[in-house]
């Protein structure tokens, strides 16, 4: 998994040393509820009927055993001993009292994590299928490209506070395990046929009241581009987004709304971007940012092993356990290397 530099852990830290501040303003009386409210939210913490509740992100879904750790002490101390972890890679606590908040969010930092951007009306958790790096089908690893998403993303200054909450997944599979159309970005990796890497866009999709497919909105985007394409297609929705009913304003109601005008606008934007804007080829993903960020996701290597027994008669091996066999078909999944498995384990 990505190991956060010493810049990436003076955020992370300096953001949670914020909160503390903001907290024991509002609690002293000096910061109003309506003005705490979106300070608490760019910061993971909802106030709902009975107690806060605070969402933890959980980058693309990998977390380390010292995390898992950390979240059970938080459960175990600060909660009541519950943790929900949700279907696009967050953990929540549902019982921590606000007056423990700020201790919280410091416990988060130790281990590299926090709630930053996990609730309020920004780019959200980036999301990706639960096996990358692992999956058979896999065409490219998407954990390198989604962390540099994640950089580009986090506090944001132009894209804080959009009409709506902002969710981008990521795929780079045959198989779409992450619900790329279900997205307000879905983005799956690809190659051309030079063999060139990129991303077939997707844009405007969701669930909720209004349930929409997302349309695509380019077949082909170098991966060198694709923050460039992302800016261009949140910069169109930030500016012509509604902001005026909150059921109406998440991107899928303004591309249904808009349609292919709503393409052209992406499209003017982001040739804009790459040769008006003096900046826009800092914009830019360089191979050497690339590199290094792969080089935090290692897929495992171990000593050569025959390719492992076919699933189907592993389950039918004489002696098995009917239960057994049930959970191999429903647990045990193919790995791209052979004498490995990956398996999924209810919680």
């Amino acid at each position: 998994m990505y190991k956060h530099t010493p810049f990436d852990r003076h955020v992370i830290r300096q953001r949670a040393a914020q909160f503390r501040d903001q907290l024991q303003r509002h609690l002293g009386g000096q910061l109003g509820e309506e003005e705490f409210r979106a300070l608490r939210l760019q910061n993971g913490w909802y106030i709902q009927r009975h107690a806060p509740m605070l969402r933890v992100a959980v980058p693309y879904g990998e977390i380390s055993a010292t995390q898992l750790r950390a979240l059970a002490r938080i459960a175990r101390e600060y909660d009541r001993g519950y943790a929900h972890f949700t279907t696009r890679q967050n953990v929540q606590f549902n019982w921590i009292p606000l007056a423990r908040a700020a201790d919280v969010m410091d416990e988060l930092a130790a281990v590299d994590m926090h709630g930053i951007q996990t609730s309020g009306n920004c780019i959200r958790n980036i999301t990706t299928d639960a096996f990358a790096g692992i999956a058979p089908d896999e065409i490219v690893d998407p954990r390198p490209y989604c962390e540099i998403l994640r950089q580009w993303s986090t506090l944001h200054p132009e894209f804080a506070f959009l009409p709506r909450k902002f969710k981008i997944a990521v795929t780079g599979a045959v198989e779409d395990r992450a619900a790329i159309a279900w997205h307000d970005i879905g983005l799956q990796l690809r190659r051309n046929d030079a063999g060139e890497v990129g991303f077939r866009v997707h844009v405007g999709g969701g669930m909720g009241r209004t349930p929409v497919i997302a349309s695509v909105a380019r077949e082909f985007v170098p991966w060198q581009q694709i923050l460039v394409y992302i800016e261009a297609i949140v910069r169109v929705y930030n500016r012509y987004g509604r902001r005026d009913n909150a059921f109406k304003a998440r991107i899928k109601i303004l591309v249904k709304a808009e349609g292919q005008k709503f393409f052209e606008a992406v499209e003017t934007e982001f040739h804009n971007i790459l040769e008006r804007d003096e900046a826009g080829s800092a914009h830019l993903i360089p191979q050497a940012e690339l590199d290094r960020v792969s080089r935090s996701f290692r897929v495992p290597v171990g000593v050569a092993q025959p390719a492992a027994a076919n699933d189907a008669s592993m389950r039918d091996a004489p002696g098995v356990p009917l239960a057994h066999q049930r959970w191999l078909a429903r647990n045990v999944h193919s790995h791209r290397l052979n004498g490995h498995r990956a398996v999924t384990l209810s919680l």
